[in-house]
Parts: structure tokens; sequence; C-alpha cells
């Protein structure tokens, strides 16, 4: 599919972001591995957790969709069945590191496997620390999905992060349900806290102090009525957007504001954008408010050391934004980028050099020279979700049409993305 994105001069009006796909997927499968029903509302749309949600299914969990809710039949930590075929995460890399923690601790072998972009995704950070749980785990060459993961009774670990990353820290504490006794992880940065909060509520028994979180195995987890928040992430691209048309007045409703994942409002509010936060509640532990941007003259600014993982998914939209920003914009530390859905930074450099605009490309991050002006151009998602909607952003202050290729990716977390910006933009 193209996308053909016109200028605009500004983005007005109100918009609710679907539901968070990080916490999306966490609820689905503790609910699968919870006793009785969990409601989830506001489930995200987009394809990576319908991915999650077919294979709770497959493992012989009941679950209905209806709209944007779900209901999901948990059977407890003893309730899966070994599936008939091999396990499909699509496109998600978020579904086959969390659910493979799982996987490890069943009394039956499996295995789970995706597309052709996730099965260039290495596997080796989950397989290092499920192994020393005491699961096997076969992976191609070693390293590559399709795993085959041969469940066996797990022991409790205390496992140190070589690299922050909260879907390995996931995947490690959600097979530590499964063992007897306390399983510890260490993170060296502070990541994104969604599965500590959402186990709690749950009912198990986790801590988390000066980056050392600590989960009691076998507890009972019970089933739970809550709902997801807006997509921080997802509406970092209409922050960008609304920031770089100077006459926008935008809200964003009901978006996720947790502190491991907010950062990227302290960001943006220090480039100079002109943010307010409108309303602020708590549901389940995680926060969710109203949010107001309007165009806003940027500075620019640096991403390195914990910023950058803590930035991580928006570093993409960050770039186009860093290019129309007074100083430009600087990313360190940021080799994790080149083990996305595609090789992030270089994906993100092609794009902006179609475009007329300067980029400097390193091994670990990038550098974009600020007071740029974008050309119109033919672009490409390169199968990529972010890719797709940062460069909408960047297409929309261009100097006439341009055209996204491969625009169907953004389905990945928003597939709503297009028709949304259209209407919103003017």
């Amino acid at each position: 599919m193209e996308a053909r994105i016109s200028p605009a001069k500004w983005l007005t009006g109100s918009v609710r972001i679907p539901g968070d796909k990080s916490i999306s997927h966490r609820y689905a499968i503790l609910g699968a591995i919870a006793e009785g029903r969990t409601l989830i509302r506001n489930y995200s749309s987009g394809a990576d957790c319908q991915s999650t949600l077919g294979a709770v299914r497959d493992l012989g969990i009941e679950a209905e969709k209806t709209g944007n809710d779900v209901a999901i039949h948990g059977r407890g930590l003893e309730g899966l069945r070994q599936p008939a075929e091999m396990l499909d995460a699509g496109n998600s890399g978020s579904t086959i590191r969390m659910l493979s923690g799982v996987l490890a601790a069943q009394p039956f072998s499996s295995r789970i496997g995706g597309d052709e972009s996730l099965s260039r995704r290495p596997m080796d950070r989950i397989m290092r620390p499920l192994s020393e749980m005491g699961a096997v785990i076969r992976a191609r060459e070693g390293r590559f999905p399709p795993l085959e993961i041969e469940g066996r009774p797990l022991r409790p670990i205390e496992y140190h992060l070589p690299v922050a990353s909260a879907q390995v820290k996931t995947c490690v504490l959600l097979a530590g349900l499964f063992a007897d006794g306390v399983t510890k992880v260490i993170e060296p940065v502070r990541t994104r806290d969604h599965t500590e909060i959402a186990l709690k509520h749950f009912g198990a028994g986790i801590a988390s102090e000066k980056g050392e979180i600590a989960l009691q195995g076998r507890p009972r987890l019970e089933g739970r009525e809550l709902a997801a928040p807006g997509d921080i992430s997802s509406a970092a691209f209409f922050l960008a957007a609304a920031m770089m048309a100077p006459e926008s007045r935008l809200v964003i409703e009901n978006v996720g504001l947790n502190p491991t994942r907010a950062e990227i409002i302290d960001f943006l509010m220090g480039m100079g954008a002109r943010v307010k936060i409108l309303r602020i509640a708590q549901e389940a532990g995680e926060l969710a408010g109203d949010l107001l941007v309007e165009g806003s003259s940027a500075r620019g600014g640096v991403i390195e050391g914990a910023l950058t993982a803590a930035l991580i998914d928006e570093i993409p939209v960050l770039a186009v934004l860093g290019a129309a920003s007074e100083e430009g914009l600087v990313v360190r530390d940021a080799g994790e980028l080149r083990v996305k859905e595609t090789d992030r930074i270089a994906t993100v450099a092609e794009n902006l050099r179609r475009m007329g605009v300067a980029v400097e490309e390193r091994p670990d991050g990038l550098q974009v020279a600020g007071r740029q002006r974008f050309r119109a151009a033919r672009l490409n998602s390169f199968g990529d979700h972010r890719i797709a909607m940062a460069f909408a952003v960047a297409a929309l202050a261009a100097d006439g049409e341009c055209v996204i290729e491969n625009a169907e990716a953004a389905s990945v977390s928003y597939p709503e993305f297009f028709d949304t910006l259209r209407q919103l933009t003017r």
C-alpha cells in the first residue's frame, strides 16, 4: 500500500490513541495464566497484540474480542495446553520474547516463530537466561526464530541484564513465576516497568529497589478487570507533528503517562515543546491523562545513556523533529536500533537523505543537523511501523506531496494511523 501525504499547516482537534501495545501484550499473557476471567478494555488494535491473542488461544485459552475489549478466561499457571502447530508471533518481537518465558516452564514442547522480518531478529538474549533456568531451547543458526522450546521445571536465578531490555526482563520474570524460590533481575539502567506493575496487580509477590527486581515464584494469579491507556509511543508521532506545524492545537486523550515511558514528554519540553497535562489519573497502577500540545519551536538535543533506553521507540520520529529544530539531534548508545523490525539507524538515515536532509550515520546512533528543509520524495517504510509513521510526520513538513511505500506496516501497532492523521491535519 502507498500512502500519499500532503503538507499541512496545522493539526487541530482531539485524538484517542489505541491501547498501549506494551501493556496489552502483558495483560493478555498474564490473563492467560491467571485464574478466572480477565477483562482488558481498550486492548491494542495493532497486529502485534493480535498475534499475542492468537498464541494465547492456540495454547488452549479462551479469549473473546468485542470491539476494543478482550475477555480472557485464564486457567492458572498449570492451565496451558500443548499447541497443535507452531505458534505464530507474526512481526512481534514482544510476543516471541515474552511468551518464551512462559513456554519454557510448560510440561510440553512447543515451537514459536513469525514472519520474515521477525526471523531475522536475534533471540540469544532470552535463550541464555532461560537455559540457565533449566529450559532447553533450539534456534535457527543458534539464535534466530523459529524457536523450539522443551519445557522443563525451572529454577530461580539472579540475572544481570547485559543490555537494558524490558522484553528480556519480562521474559525472565514470566519464567520466574513457575520457579520455586525468588528470581531476581538486575538492570543496568531502568527500563519500562509495565511488567512489574501488572504482576503486582494480578497478585504476584514482587519488589523493586535500586535496579533489582525480585519475584517470588509460584504465586496464585487472579483474573482482573483493567484498561490499557493510550500508547505514548504512538502519541509521540502526533506530539512531534503538532510541534512542527506552528498553528497546531491538539489534545491527546487518555494517554499513558507511566514515568518509565513518559520521558518523551520531558524530552520534548526540554526541546521547547508547548505541552500541558490537562488531566491525570491512575488505573491498575498505570498513570494516564490528557495532553495539550501546540505548535512550538524546537531547540534540539542529545539522546544518550539511560535516556536512549527510555526513548528507544521514539528515536525515529525524534530524528525527524531534530532536522526541523534549531540545533539538530545527536543520538548515541542506540545500537539496539540495529536489531528492531529494521535496522532503524539505517532506514531513518535513508529516508532523511531521500528528503534532502543531511544526516551522519554512526554504529550506535546518528547525528542530524538542524534548520533543514524537507523535500518531497518517495519514501519507504521498509516494513517497519515506526518508520512508516515517522516519515508521515516528515511528509507533513515537506515542500510537496510525499509517497510512502509499504505504508501498511503501520498496522503492526496503529492500523488507524493514516486515517487519523488525515482527520487532524489542515
